[in-house]
């Protein structure tokens, strides 16, 4: 789900060719796309998270932020919605809920980004914009649930469809596992939702929708944990599920536990870039990295004096592009312009 409604995914395991392919759709990486797009160059960002923004959507969406040049206070939300918004006309192609897992060269000398569902994005230049790295998913202490993973536990949904006539169990108390349990009840043979408390963490109006389903018996609500999984080959038949009462079965094809997520460098750490203590050194007049066409602005990135301020990514962003221009367009010469006083860029941007 996104908070976002005007982005719309590209389908996963399909192959695409653009100009630059940004890793990371945070607050950085999108006003990249703007940077790049006044310069005519064409993006494809991937993200793992199911919808842009970033930290700024995923952690703290209501969160205000206090040092955005002209925004003298903006929630983490808001930002990313203002950004969107700003790089609307450039047209930027979205791989959500997709983690970037390979950098290669090709015979032609292009890089190719393969994605964890399949996904190939062939392009002259690579932008590296994923902050302190990956959010991977917190996952519960429970026995023997990898051998599930995948098959019928999942951390993340990225098919709604391959859950209908499901019977599934959503753990957490938070926005996803509320979110989601809104979205699946309808198409699910039967919903579940489980949480430790019976208290929520979620938006009040999703806590307020889930209980009346709850009451009209729509879906179920419990208050407990799972214990154990029991299942063959990988495909769940049913889970034990702890209670202050005691224990009880109940029969399950998918289990969807949404506990949080935490940060991680992830397969970038494998790209083969030089590394200093997980960041990427980069340098400061084009923050390109140890491999050229490759570069690295936001918060992944290191050099003397680096400050770990969304402003100083937008910086390096700019900086990033004039080089990136330079590669992809070697026969065009580059152009500096403001937007204040250029047409041709005002044209660009839909100003009337």
């Amino acid at each position: 789900m996104s908070n976002s409604p005007s982005v719309i995914s590209q389908s996963p395991g399909e192959h695409h060719e653009t100009d630059v392919v940004i890793v990371g759709a945070g607050p950085v990486g999108l006003f990249a796309v703007f940077e790049l797009g006044l310069l005519d160059l064409k993006c494809h960002l991937v993200d793992i998270l199911d919808r842009p923004g970033g930290q700024c959507a995923e952690l703290y969406p209501e969160k205000p932020i206090y040092d955005i040049p002209g925004l003298p206070v903006v929630s983490g939300q808001g930002l990313t919605d203002n950004l969107l918004a700003q790089i609307k006309p450039f047209g930027a192609k979205y791989h959500l809920a997709e983690m970037a897992t390979g950098l290669e060269k090709t015979n032609a000398g292009k890089w190719r980004l393969t994605t964890d569902l399949g996904t190939t994005i062939e392009a002259p230049v690579v932008v590296i914009a994923a902050g302190g790295g990956s959010f991977q998913p917190k996952k519960p202490p429970i026995p023997n649930i990898a051998q599930y993973e995948n098959t019928s536990v999942f951390y993340a949904v990225r098919e709604m469809e391959k859950f209908r006539g499901k019977n599934i169990l959503i753990a957490g108390g938070g926005d996803s596992a509320l979110d989601w349990a809104l979205s699946l009840h309808d198409i699910a043979g039967s919903l579940a939702l489980i949480h430790r408390r019976p208290d929520f963490r979620a938006a009040p109006d999703s806590v307020n929708k889930m209980r009346e389903l709850v009451a009209t018996g729509k879906m179920g609500l419990i208050v407990g944990q799972v214990g154990q999984l029991h299942g063959d080959d990988g495909q769940l038949s049913s889970v034990t599920i702890k209670t202050k009462e005691g224990e009880f079965g109940r029969d399950v094809d998918c289990l969807l536990p949404f506990f949080g997520l935490t940060m991680k460098l992830g397969p970038v750490a494998e790209f083969g870039l030089n590394l200093h203590e997980n960041l990427i050194p980069v340098d400061t007049e084009k923050f390109e990295t140890s491999e050229p066409s490759v570069f690295a602005i936001g918060d992944i990135n290191s050099y003397p004096g680096k400050l770990k301020l969304i402003l100083s990514g937008f910086h390096e962003a700019a900086l990033m592009s004039q080089q990136a221009f330079r590669i992809c367009r070697p026969d065009e010469k580059l152009r500096f312009q403001y937007t204040t006083s250029s047409t041709n860029l005002q044209k660009k941007l839909g100003v009337k």
